[in-house]
């Protein structure tokens, strides 16, 4: 029986170009950048400006490419068979699939020593915290004195005095000489450093020098100095070299120069700016001390109005007018009521005087007056026609003549006669009836009666009836009408209604 056919395993087949982007993500995502050391052969240089050529040493070689941007920022052009130290980043070629080095910097080989010893240095004090930025001190606005440790020969001090002086004229500037390179150029800068720290009249030090290789700068990267510079009271900013070189000073002063000309900006103040943020801030301050005078000239013109107004003589004269004014209003006022109160006392009079009972007996008196003349003439006139009528009766009757009838017409003549005079006594005494219940009601309402009962009507000196005793003051004067005749008193006490005793008063 044949055996079972197995089958082959799945295969994962790679592109060239797949397999070279794995290649060139493996070694750029693994390797960090690094310095390497070796010897510079097969340079080349095209009109691209970049740079190509082959580092090798004893056993090995590689090949390394420097872009044209790196290039520019070399100091020294590299050549065949120079020593170099490198950093570079591990990289892959994939279009000749070629393993290469990307280099960012470029150093002779004696510098390599140099350079490791450097950034031991650097990390170490970093460990320490002595670059901490917490630690830096903050430059004055406007330095009174400028002081400058450098080379008093070299070019730094000239760019630094002359940037001074453009910028700042009239801030001097105190110069703390020392060497900047060679052996025991680090003690005297150390030496500077305390000197101007025991003297303290600047109020920030530049420690500068112009630009060179490591070695140059060498005398910067001492350990002793970057503790001097933390030490020191002072503030200070470094400018030491070029803008791409950093020194152990460089990170432990308060802050960093990129040249000693940018050193010297950084610490002095811009005079022409200064001058016109001065004019600004004049023309501002002038501006609000002209807003606040106008506003305090209104606000003391408005003060003075209200103090005009508010003056005793000013207080004094406007009371003045207003009591002028009320007095007039109650003047006025007084006449009008008085006005009033006299209308409505003539027309108290006029009623008074209408229902008086002199009066009203007065009017009852001429309506009773002609009665008994009317009624007389009445009854005259009423006998007269009786007559007339009987006459004519009894004309009639004698024209008729016959006896009987005149005896008849005699007697009933008669017997009329009789009737009309008892109908006269009957209205006669109707009417006196009538007339003698009239005078009787008269004589009830009339004030006689009541004077004939026992009471009296008192007036005032004016001749006004009294009905309070409250409108009369002790001592005043008055009469008193009785039934028969008057009595002239004076008001001795006034006495509430229920006081039964009543003081005798004068009778004159």
């Amino acid at each position: 029986m044949p055996a079972p056919v197995t089958p082959a395993p799945s295969r994962e087949i790679y592109s060239v170009s797949r397999l070279s982007q794995a290649v060139r993500t493996l070694l750029e995502g693994h390797f960090p950048p690094l310095w390497v050391e070796g010897e510079i052969s097969n340079l080349s240089r095209p009109t691209s400006g970049h740079c190509y050529f082959t580092l090798k040493d004893g056993g090995a070689q590689v090949r390394c490419a420097m872009f044209r941007n790196r290039v520019l920022l070399l100091r020294e052009a590299p050549a065949n068979g120079m020593q170099v130290l490198l950093r570079a980043r591990v990289s892959f070629y994939e279009a000749r699939g070629d393993f290469q080095l990307i280099v960012e910097s470029i150093e002779a080989a004696g510098e390599g020593r140099l350079r490791r010893e450097y950034e031991a240095l650097r990390a170490r004090l970093a460990t320490e915290g002595l670059f901490d930025e917490a630690r830096k001190r903050p430059l004055p606005a406007l330095p009174a004195r400028i002081g400058v440790i450098t080379s008093p020969s070299g070019a730094a001090i000239r760019d630094v005095l002359s940037t001074l002086a453009r910028r700042a004229p009239g801030i001097p500037v105190r110069l703390y000489p020392s060497a900047v390179q060679g052996e025991g150029a680090s003690a005297q800068l150390v030496a500077a450093l305390r000197r101007a720290g025991e003297r303290g009249d600047c109020s920030v030090l530049l420690l500068v020098r112009g630009g060179g290789s490591l070695e140059d700068l060498w005398a910067f990267n001492d350990e002793t100095l970057a503790r001097a510079i933390r030490a020191c009271p002072l503030p200070v900013i470094s400018g030491v070299g070029h803008e791409t070189d950093f020194t152990i000073a460089d990170f432990a002063a308060d802050l960093r120069a990129p040249t000693p000309t940018a050193a010297a900006e950084l610490a002095s103040p811009d005079m022409r700016q200064w001058a016109t943020l001065l004019e600004r801030i004049d023309r501002r301050l002038r501006g609000t001390a002209l807003r606040q005078l106008s506003g305090l000239r209104q606000r003391l013109l408005l003060l003075r109005t209200r103090l005009d107004r508010q003056t005793p003589l000013r207080r004094l004269q406007s009371h003045a007018q207003r009591l002028d004014e009320l007095d007039q209003r109650l003047r006025r006022a007084l006449r009008n009521r008085l006005a009033g109160e006299r209308m409505r006392l003539a027309q108290l009079e006029q009623r008074i005087a209408a229902q008086s009972p002199r009066r009203r007996l007065a009017l009852q008196s001429e309506r009773w007056r002609p009665l008994p003349a009317r009624l007389q003439a009445a009854l005259l006139r009423r006998i007269v026609m009786l007559r007339t009528l009987a006459q004519q009766t009894r004309q009639r009757l004698n024209a008729q003549a016959p006896q009987r009838r005149s005896a008849a017409a005699d007697a009933r003549r008669a017997q009329l006669e009789r009737r009309l005079c008892a109908a006269l006594q009957h209205m006669l005494e109707a009417r006196r009836q009538r007339l003698a219940a009239a005078a009787r009601q008269l004589d009830a309402v009339s004030p006689l009666a009541t004077l004939g009962r026992g009471y009296a009507i008192v007036t005032d000196a004016h001749g006004q009836v009294l009905r309070d005793a409250a409108h009369i003051a002790v001592g005043d004067m008055l009469q008193a009408r009785l039934a028969h005749g008057q009595l002239l008193c004076r008001v001795l006490q006034h006495m509430e209604p229920s006081q039964a005793a009543c003081p005798a008063a004068d009778e004159t």
